[in-house]
């Protein structure tokens, strides 16, 4: 008569029966100890909690442990027998020569879990040194980069009907004009918000005129730069990083050096001379598309007419910040586009090294063009005050 289904179930999940003999303890191994049986939550937690409660009654001298009639036995059912042995062989222990094997092999194999080192003030050093050299190597490389970069420059003009002028007319495309429509909206929100804030404080002070030199000397020379370089830089600089870094995962790096192919020429080069030229654009239009935001919050909060604001400006900002904010674009611009090579240059040949690649891209381009514009600030402080 064929037993019922739940009999059959419960005679092969892994379980443990004990009985007292006049010998002593005797715990017969019984079930499929398998992974199939063992990785299911309830069997896991039921098998877990019987062993727990059989703790250190289980180890005696006395104790007999019986495998003869256990029904599977594979190396993670062994592994758990083994580790609740506290991976030693017991006293009394009758098994078949086939689970022998299984519990030699597994005893031969099975390590000690490594203890976690402290961070202490060795470790702290060492990560520290590690960070130190990794700075130092991204350094390096992106000097080299700009060396191979001015090379480059004195071989166009040597040659310049040789040049990869079609690149060039691309990337001013992609990078600078399919960039207006995101930097005049954003542009002209913030001159809005500025213009906006501002007004709250002069009121107060009966100062509303100069709004305007306030508005013109902080949009045109430091805001509209350095919001137009942080734009191009989370739009182009990752898209740079991005297509030169499938370029490494497809392959298409080596075969351009099987070929003979320069890539600083023809694919560092062309991005930055479009970012050298584009950025200065870019810049005058964000700031244009500021200048226009806060002239439309200034007439509507304060009442200071668009005519009144046109004619004030040239006397309230001096042509050399113009000058100076357009020198900075200039360097922004290089700037992205060398790191967002240097990043795609040495991105790994899989996915995960691309998207690693593209967000550090990001991160040191905004990061550096903030630093830049700092020094800028510091070392030109008496230009156009």
């Amino acid at each position: 008569m064929p037993l019922p289904e739940e009999t059959a179930v419960s005679e092969s999940t892994p379980h443990i029966e004990s009985q007292d003999t006049p010998e002593g303890a005797c715990y017969s191994v019984l079930g499929a100890w398998t992974a199939s049986e063992l990785t299911a939550r309830p069997v896991w937690d039921a098998l877990s909690n019987r062993l727990q409660s059989l703790g250190a009654e289980a180890s005696g001298k006395d104790v007999l442990w019986d495998l003869r009639h256990i029904g599977q036995l594979d190396h993670l059912g062994a592994q758990v027998l083994w580790n609740h042995w506290d991976r030693q062989w017991p006293e009394k222990v009758e098994l078949g020569p086939a689970q022998r094997a299984v519990l030699e092999r597994v005893a031969e194999f099975s390590v000690e879990r490594p203890a976690i080192p402290r961070q202490g003030f060795k470790q702290t050093f060492l990560k520290l040194g590690e960070g130190l050299l990794e700075v130092v190597d991204h350094f390096t490389d992106l000097v080299a980069l700009v060396g191979r970069l001015v090379l480059n420059l004195g071989k166009l003009a040597r040659n310049p009907r040789e040049g990869p002028w079609r690149d060039l007319s691309g990337h001013l495309y992609h990078i600078g004009a399919t960039a207006l429509p995101i930097t005049a909206l954003v542009g002209f929100l913030i001159g809005v918000v500025l213009a906006y804030l501002i007004s709250q404080q002069l009121k107060q002070f009966g100062a509303d005129a100069f709004i305007v030199n306030i508005l013109g000397i902080s949009l045109i020379r430091e805001l509209g730069p350095v919001l137009a370089a942080i734009l191009i830089a989370g739009r182009s600089g990752s898209a740079i990083t991005a297509q030169i870094g499938v370029m490494r995962v497809t392959e298409e790096l080596d075969a351009m050096r099987v070929m003979g192919i320069a890539h600083s020429y023809r694919l560092v080069m062309p991005r930055a001379l479009a970012l050298a030229v584009v950025m200065p654009l870019i810049s005058v239009w964000t700031t244009v598309s500021a200048l226009l935001g806060g002239m439309l919050a200034a007439d509507l909060a304060m009442g200071i007419t668009p005519s009144f604001f046109i004619n004030a400006l040239p006397a309230a900002v001096d042509v050399a910040n113009l000058a100076l904010a357009t020198a900075k674009s200039v360097v922004f611009g290089v700037l992205i586009a060398l790191i967002g090579c240097h990043f795609g240059l040495r991105v790994k040949p899989n996915t995960e090294s691309l998207g690693q690649g593209t967000t550090a891209s990001v991160v040191t381009s905004i990061t550096v063009v903030i630093l830049v514009d700092a020094l800028f600030a510091v070392l030109f402080k008496s230009i156009g005050t």
